[in-house]
């Protein structure tokens, strides 16, 4: 009972908070819930398909075709697929974390991972189409041509800020997820 009173802690602060603020100031207490509410709502329609598609990616790609093209050895191949499926994926930011874990069970190289995650959340494909109707062709290259090297940049320059273990407990933590 401790361990899950443990676990789930910050839920159970943030549950009794959102009542008295219901007691407190009924208004603002029943919007906080509405948000709420839909924020889970919205995650319930995201999470089970990004897991079928994890589960399929897990089963039908080899460990080896993963670090063949996205590995420690893939080169410029890695981080061009790795920008192309961060930016063709759907849905909101947290959806790239479990395919971030996946990656790594795969053997994906640190700083591939972290320019899918870049990608995912910069640079997904109807944003750009978004913005070049909404705000021009110009500016949505612009940022592209601006967010793509940052990305590159920003990965490597974290995969080399972090030591090899530093980079092995990350990796050891995700395979703890999967299992």
């Amino acid at each position: 009972m401790k361990a899950i009173l443990k676990r789930y802690r910050v839920f159970l602060v943030v549950a009794v908070m959102l009542g008295i603020l219901v007691l407190v100031n009924n208004q603002l207490g029943f919007k906080a819930l509405n948000i709420a509410a839909y924020s889970f709502k919205e995650m319930l329609l995201v999470i089970p398909p990004v897991f079928i598609l994890l589960g399929l990616l897990d089963v039908w790609v080899p460990k080896e075709t993963m670090i063949k093209y996205m590995g420690d050895n893939s080169g410029i191949k890695g981080i061009v697929l790795s920008i192309l499926i961060g930016s063709a994926a759907a849905g909101p930011l947290y959806g790239a974390f479990p395919v971030a874990a996946v990656f790594m069970k795969k053997g994906v190289k640190f700083s591939n991972i972290l320019i899918f995650i870049g990608a995912w959340s910069t640079t997904k494909i109807p944003m750009f189409l978004f913005e070049m109707t909404a705000l021009g062709t110009k500016f949505a290259f612009t940022r592209l041509a601006v967010d793509i090297p940052g990305i590159i940049i920003i990965a490597f320059v974290l995969s080399k800020l972090l030591s090899k273990k530093e980079i092995k407990e990350i990796y050891q933590s995700a395979e703890l997820i999967n299992k």
